[in-house]
């Protein structure tokens, strides 16, 4: 049956101002494209001039854009909401210019790629891989502009093999991505609940679901597999299966999620990177990551971080691996607020490079704004 247009004087006239509004939206974001398309163009003729790179994406300037944003924000759309339209309007924008190219460690439907469409906005293209080195291969072929893998959970600690592969690595961290992780329970169509008898999942989910599991499921087998997306795709085509995924991957496979949010931790995140060929520069808001190789010895620790301690540095992550080196030697990964160009953070940094073997800079880059 259909319904009745309004005579509501007042909804009308409601109705009408938004229209405006939504014109002025549209002409102003067009507005916004057509600069984006002459700065590529002022870009490109300095380049053919030698003057510099053409460098379309500043991970530097799309960060203090977006918090200025958040900044200036004043409801009732909430900052972070705010920022991600701002987000995709910069991505779109970007395209014209020049679309950004980014490898992520897949398959599609994975945690990694919704971080990856977070941090460059849906008119990037992405590729995704199987395996995190090989994301590396990719970003230090040229084959793409940028990487995405994860680093650390917060529930389950580091991810040793992103670490381990940037020992070897000349990439850079240009930027980074927290994600909220939500896990869910879906079964494909065909499934009845309760013929259930395995779940799939990364061995990473499982053990962030494991007391739900415990309290649930317990007589139910559980399967790891190298990814959330391949566990989705397996219960796609199973009767007695189910799997635990993040949304992106329900909707990817067609599967019916069943139990939401079964994550043990209500705040788990996974922190994420990304890893580019370029130096970035100061956007305000910093953070910088290091390998540091210390000679073993009583207090060698201690002296390392009181370098950071004298000169006011917020140290926000220490990480031990073995050396490649053998030996029952070690290297330390360490994250602290702040850039490189900063003074205070070169004064602590000459310090740290007289009491090590070796100091290997990671990157200096934006501090995660969404």
């Amino acid at each position: 049956m259909a319904t009745k247009p309004t005579n509501n004087p007042e909804l009308l006239k409601l109705r009408d101002e938004i229209d405006g509004i939504d014109a002025e939206i549209q002409r102003l974001i067009n507005a916004r494209a057509e600069c984006a398309q002459r700065v590529a163009e002022v870009k490109l003729e300095a380049r053919k001039s030698g003057l510099e790179d053409a460098v379309f994406y500043r991970p530097e300037r799309e960060a203090q854009v977006l918090q200025r944003v958040m900044a200036r924000n004043s409801g009732p759309l909430d900052n972070e909401d705010m920022a991600k339209l701002f987000r995709e309007i910069m991505s779109a924008c970007l395209a014209l210019e020049k679309p950004v190219e980014v490898a992520y460690l897949g398959p599609e439907g994975t945690f990694t790629q919704q971080a990856a469409m977070k941090h460059f906005g849906q008119w990037a293209k992405t590729k995704p891989l199987l395996a995190i080195d090989e994301v590396f291969r990719e970003v230090e072929a040229g084959a793409v502009n940028y990487g995405v893998v994860p680093v650390e959970n917060s529930t389950e600690g580091v991810v040793n093999h992103t670490l381990d592969t940037f020992l070897n690595s000349n990439l850079k961290i240009c930027g980074e991505v927290e994600l909220r992780i939500h896990q869910h329970l879906m079964i494909g169509k065909n499934t009845q609940q309760k013929a259930i008898s395995r779940v799939y999942s990364h061995q990473q989910s499982l053990a962030q679901c494991r007391k739900w599991l415990d309290a649930h499921m317990p007589h139910v087998e559980r399967i790891a597999v190298n990814s959330n997306a391949e566990a989705a795709k397996r219960v796609h085509s199973e009767w007695n299966a189910a799997a635990i995924a993040g949304e992106m991957a329900a909707e990817l496979y067609d599967l019916d999620i069943i139990h939401q949010k079964i994550e043990d931790r209500p705040d788990n995140s996974t922190r994420f990177l990304i890893i580019g060929q370029q130096y970035v520069q100061p956007s305000g808001n910093d953070k910088t990551s290091l390998i540091v190789s210390m000679r073993n010895g009583p207090g060698v620790l201690f002296n390392l971080l009181e370098a950071f301690s004298k000169h006011s540095i917020d140290m926000t992550r220490l990480e031990t691996r073995p050396s490649p080196s053998g030996s029952w030697a070690y290297v330390f990964f360490i994250d602290f607020k702040g850039h490189l160009e900063e003074e205070h953070v070169q004064k602590a940094m000459l310090e740290v490079r007289e009491r090590a073997v070796e100091v290997k800079v990671l990157g200096s880059y934006p501090m995660a704004v969404l």
